[in-house]
C-alpha cells in the first residue's frame, strides 16, 4: 500500500492560487468553451496537486502550469474526437503557443505595473490599494479621509495617469 504524500507547501498553495486566471485564460483559449475550459481546469489543477512535490520553489511555476494544462487539454481533445469533429493538433499548437506568449506578457505587465506601484507617493498608493484591492467606493474613501469625492477622484486620476507614464517609460527602456 503506497503511503500518503505529504501535503503541498504554503508557498505551492500560494502560487496555484495567484495563477488561477491565467490558467482559465490560457485553457479557455485553447478550447473556446466556458464549461470545457472549466472541467480542464479542475483536472489541471487536480495534477498540480498531485504533482506538487515534483515542482521546485524558484523556478518559473507559470511555466511548469502552462505545460501541464497543455497535455491535459490534449487529453480532453482526445476524448472529444471520439465524439465529433475537432480542430488539427497543429493549429491547437500554434494557438498554444499564443497563448502561452500572451500569458507571459500579461505576467509582465504586472510586474511593470507592480514596480510602478511601488513608485508611487504613500498616498497614491493607499489610495489605489483601498480602491482597487479592496474594492473601496469613492465616497467611503472620502468619508473616512475627509475629503470630498471629488479631491479623491482627481488624486485616482492623477495616481493612474503616473501609472500609465511609468509603464509607458518602462516600455521605452526596453526597446532602447
Amino acid at each position: 500500500m503506497p503511503g500518503k504524500r505529504p501535503e503541498p507547501s504554503f508557498e505551492f498553495v500560494q502560487l496555484l492560487t495567484s495563477h488561477q486566471s491565467r490558467l482559465y485564460a490560457y485553457v479557455l483559449s485553447l478550447l473556446g468553451d466556458r464549461t470545457q475550459a472549466e472541467d480542464v481546469m479542475q483536472e489541471t489543477n487536480a495534477v498540480l496537486w498531485r504533482k506538487s512535490h515534483d515542482f521546485k520553489l524558484g523556478t518559473n511555476f507559470g511555466a511548469w502550469m502552462l505545460k501541464i494544462a497543455y497535455f491535459q487539454v490534449m487529453a480532453h481533445r482526445r476524448r472529444l474526437t471520439r465524439d465529433r469533429l475537432v480542430f488539427d493538433d497543429d493549429f491547437l499548437r500554434d494557438i498554444a503557443e499564443g497563448a502561452e506568449q500572451q500569458c507571459e506578457w500579461q505576467g509582465e505587465k504586472q510586474r511593470r505595473l507592480g514596480d510602478c506601484i511601488g513608485k508611487l507617493t504613500d498616498r497614491y498608493q493607499e489610495l489605489i490599494r483601498r480602491r482597487y484591492t479592496e474594492g473601496a467606493t469613492l465616497k467611503s474613501i472620502a468619508a473616512q479621509s475627509g475629503q470630498s469625492e471629488n479631491s479623491i477622484k482627481q488624486a485616482l486620476f492623477r495616481a493612474r495617469a503616473a501609472l500609465i507614464e511609468c509603464v509607458k517609460g518602462q516600455r521605452r527602456e526596453e526597446v532602447i
